[in-house]
């Protein structure tokens, strides 16, 4: 009787155990995606992963058939964003298997690295412009950030291997002297970066075709923003952050807005324009390598003036305008400034 009463524990306990790990289905999900090599995919079948979603029997047969796929990413937070989740998964009800996976995504991330430093958009993949350093969509400032927060041991890392860390610290080294080396100079002064650039000769690269080589007024807010994460920087880091916050504050469009604007003869209804407001401060995505001024470009690859030249898909479907280093500008440099005169 007392045997009995052993293993109905045992099975009861294994039960609850296995309920518990079945709550995170979104972590459950990530595991079905992970690729042999250790990263993730954004797509499945050219759709976004939907990892809140309820797959069939036949979908995640699929799922695991193409598990040795070469498609895995940094663009669009993939990989990072599984690691991170994985890892809080872990911290919250113990299933060795989602730990198991987020290492497995960190080494997958230490061995993307290129030896100067840079990360590819895809890896093992590298055809087309997948090879190239890629800071657009924040893909590699958002793997630094991951592996500086592994390096220092922040919160959800505790358990991560320790082995892990002293790699992870030199991986971030490396990803800080790529950042230094691709910021871009105008008559020997140094001011932003570009959202992608070549991995062998340093240069601006053009990724798809709206995407041409330029000064980016968006992924160069959270290079700084990186940058401004590290203690006791050294003169060079200050001075490319100065010079960064500087270019900001010269590129900044003041008097305009950028709207959507209802149009019942446009195919989605509406349009997006420019509209005047005194008050409003905004910058643009892209500002031309030699001139400096904004450009906006269509599928044809052809660099427009205005963004009411380009074709109403890409006008109405990028985003050509944000307020993208206003934080930056009003708030986070300022504080920087104050602990880092």
């Amino acid at each position: 009787m007392q045997l009995f009463k052993k293993i109905w524990s045992i099975i009861c306990l294994a039960v609850m155990c296995q309920c518990i790990y079945a709550q995170d289905m979104v972590a459950d999900n990530m595991l079905l995606f992970q690729r042999d090599y250790g990263g993730w995919p954004k797509h499945f079948h050219e759709d976004k992963i939907d990892y809140n979603k309820v797959y069939s029997a036949l979908e995640k047969a699929t799922i695991t058939d193409e598990s040795n796929r070469n498609d895995a990413t940094i663009d669009n937070d993939a990989t990072n964003k599984e690691i991170m989740h994985l890892l809080k998964a872990y911290q919250s009800n113990g299933n060795k298997k989602y730990l198991d996976a987020a290492e497995r995504g960190i080494r997958y991330l230490l061995k993307a690295q290129y030896a100067n430093g840079g990360w590819p958009q895809f890896y093992p993949d590298l055809s087309s412009y997948r090879h190239e350093i890629t800071y657009n969509d924040n893909a590699m400032i958002n793997t630094m950030n991951v592996l500086y927060d592994l390096s220092l041991g922040n919160p959800y890392f505790n358990a991560v291997d320790p082995s892990l860390r002293k790699p992870a610290a030199a991986a971030v080294k490396k990803g800080i002297e790529c950042i230094l080396k691709t910021q871009i100079k105008v008559n020997g002064k140094l001011t932003v970066w570009c959202a992608q650039y070549d991995e062998v000769s340093f240069l601006p690269a053009k990724a798809r075709a709206y995407e041409l080589p330029s000064f980016s007024g968006e992924e160069s807010v959270d290079i700084v923003l990186f940058l401004m994460r590290l203690p006791n920087p050294t003169a060079e880091i200050k001075q490319s952050i100065h010079n960064a916050v500087e270019w900001f504050v010269k590129n900044k469009i003041i008097g305009w807005d950028w709207k959507f604007v209802k149009d019942s003869t446009a195919l989605k209804g509406f349009d997006r324009v420019l509209v005047k407001d005194e008050k409003n401060e905004m910058w643009a995505r892209f500002y031309d390598l030699e001139t400096g001024e904004p450009f906006f470009c269509g599928r044809d690859g052809i660099k427009k003036k205005t963004v009411a030249e380009i074709e109403y898909e890409r006008r109405t479907g990028y985003a050509w305008y944000g307020k993208w280093p206003k934080d930056l500008i009003d708030k986070k440099y300022p504080e920087w400034l104050a602990k880092n005169k």
